[in-house]
Formats: structure tokens, C-alpha cells, sequence
């Protein structure tokens, strides 16, 4: 941990701070270089955040990948602005299969902003979490490869109880015996760091998501992002369907540390679990933040993607306007 920018002897500051800083900065420039001019009037409508569409949308773990090209050439027709890889959906991690992708969202006007990985710093032994630490980095490399500027990260859990319905209704899930959530929230933070030292020196984001398992606790989850959070690779990844009870306190005090946010749908019910998201109240809780980042959709439901992804863009749009 003592290699982390949150433990150097420079300024601390926080991107949030700096982006608030440099805003009032700029329009202090602006205001005396127009005169008399009202500035306020001058400025541009607050526009829509981007949309993207995870490659998970179209693939929910079925034994045949759903191919990353289809993806990318379903999301230009659409109009969507960019693709959300999931890592485990890649055909293979050579450089020319990379190339391809890069390119082809290139030439079709799309940006790649988040690859979705999978690991778990909930590990009692720590040669464990040093495989997802490596895990963490390998997928590091492929991000920049693919010029990717964020990855999608989690905490991981206990495994001590059985994912079902029940499961997704209280999110609790006992520790292994002999261990505690402080445990597992310190090898999450140590876990971090080490990965963070990686993310830094390559310039991607490292975005915690409330995915289950230990993050299911809103709590917990900024139990450890808080403490890495002045690193500039730090990130959140706020998931709308993600959430134990009631969504919206919960999403409202995750909003203003969101870097990206992932929006699920259930169109045809959900595989896992079903869900009924006001996403007018959503877009107003991440307007009053003034986020500005991507909004990734997630269609979780049983229905075909050819009809369920065009149906929550539309939705998204219209609550977004």
C-alpha cells in the first residue's frame, strides 16, 4: 500500500474536487474575457449522459458465446455510443483479436469504456488473492490494449450460501467460520491497492460495482472504496439492479462517487431475479450529482435481445432527456 498516490507526501485531492475547481476556474476566465456578457446565458443545455450496451445483454453465460462483433455492430445501428465488454464473452486474448475489436468500434463511431472482469479479494488465503491481484493486472493490460479506460471490478463473497431467490432478497451471506466482513473488507482494501499501484501507472479506473456477495452491504462497499478513493485510478461502477430493499437511498448515496453506471432491464422477467426500476427517478438522483459518465445498459431479462436492447434504449432515452 505505501507505493499508493493516497500515501504520497503530494497534494490529496479528489477528481471530484478537481473537476469542481477547474469548472469554476474556467468560468472565471469565461466571465472576465466576455464583459458585460451574461455568461450564464451563453453555456449549453445540459446534454444526456452517453449511452453504451453491455455485451452481457446479448449473453447471459449460455453455453455459445454471443460474438463481441455482433455486439458492436448491433450497438451502431441502434444508435448506442459505445460497447461494454465483458472479458469473459472475448473469443480469445491475442493482440490481433483485440486489434479487431478496437478497430471495428472505431469505424463505427463507438467508444469501448468499461471491460467487465470477475475476481474475489474475499480469499482467506492470501495465495488466492494474489491470483486474482495478477488476474486484475493481466486484465489491466488487455484494457490498455484495447484502449479501454475502465474495468469493472468487484469484491467477491463468502460462497456460504446458495444463489437463489433468497439469496437476492437479503444479500446475506454468513462469513466462512472463523473469519469476519472486517476481514474480508481489509483483504479487499490491500487486494486494491496492489492492483491500483498497476491501474495508476497504465491510467485505467478501477471501478468497484455493488455486485452481491460483501458489497451487498452499502456499508462495507464504502468501508472500502473511501479509503483508495484520492488515488486517481479509483472508480465506482454503480449497478441500478444491484440492491437489497429499497433501491433508491441506497443508489442515492452511491451516486455521487459514480464513475459509470449500469443500468438493468427485465424485459420477459429476469433470469435471476425480477426487478421494477423508476429510471425517471434515477436519472433525476444522477442529474442533482451532475454526473456526467457513461450509463451502460445491462438487459437481464428472458426476452430476446433483438427486441428487449432497442426497448431499453428508448426507455433510457426518454428518461435521460
Amino acid at each position: 500500500m505505501k507505493n499508493l498516490s493516497i500515501q504520497r507526501n503530494s497534494v490529496n485531492i479528489s477528481r471530484r474536487d478537481w473537476l469542481k475547481t477547474s469548472a469554476m476556474a474556467a468560468a472565471g476566465l469565461f466571465t472576465a474575457s466576455a464583459g458585460t456578457a451574461n455568461a450564464s446565458s451563453l453555456l449549453s443545455p445540459q446534454k444526456r449522459p452517453p449511452f453504451a450496451v453491455s455485451s452481457y445483454s446479448y449473453w447471459h453465460f449460455q453455453e455459445q458465446k454471443y460474438p463481441l462483433e455482433k455486439v458492436i455492430n448491433n450497438a451502431a445501428r441502434l444508435g448506442f455510443d459505445g460497447v461494454e465488454i465483458l472479458h469473459r464473452q472475448m473469443e480469445n486474448e491475442s493482440i490481433e483479436y483485440m486489434n479487431k475489436l478496437k478497430r471495428l468500434a472505431f469505424d463505427n463511431g463507438l467508444s469501448l469504456p468499461m471491460l467487465s472482469i470477475h475476481q474475489s479479494f474475499v480469499q482467506p488465503k492470501a495465495e488466492d488473492r494474489k491470483k486474482d491481484v495478477a488476474h486484475t493486472i493481466k486484465c489491466i493490460q488487455l484494457a490498455t490494449q484495447m484502449g479501454i479506460p475502465c474495468i469493472r471490478m468487484n469484491t467477491g463473497s463468502w460462497r456460504t450460501k446458495k444463489r437463489d431467490a433468497s439469496y437476492y432478497k437479503d444479500g446475506i451471506e454468513p462469513p466462512i467460520d472463523g473469519y469476519t466482513n472486517q476481514d474480508a473488507i481489509k483483504w479487499c482494501i490491500d487486494s486494491y491497492g496492489e492492483c491500483l499501484v498497476e491501474a495508476e501507472k497504465a491510467g485505467i479506473v478501477l471501478a468497484i460495482e455493488n455486485h452481491w456477495g460483501l458489497s451487498s452491504n452499502i456499508d462495507y462497499l464504502l468501508e472500502i472504496y473511501k479509503p483508495l478513493s484520492s488515488s486517481p485510478a479509483m472508480g465506482m461502477n454503480v449497478d441500478t439492479g444491484n440492491f437489497v430493499g429499497d433501491p433508491y437511498p441506497q443508489f442515492e448515496r452511491l451516486a455521487p462517487y459514480a464513475t459509470i453506471v449500469q443500468a438493468k432491464t427485465y424485459y420477459g422477467g429476469g433470469h435471476y431475479y425480477d426487478l421494477v426500476l423508476d429510471y425517471n427517478k434515477i436519472a433525476n438522483i444522477l442529474k442533482r450529482t451532475n454526473f456526467k459518465g457513461y450509463i451502460s445498459l445491462e438487459m437481464e431479462g428472458k426476452e430476446a435481445p433483438q427486441t428487449a436492447v432497442p426497448k431499453s434504449l428508448k426507455m433510457l432515452k426518454e428518461a435521460f432527456r
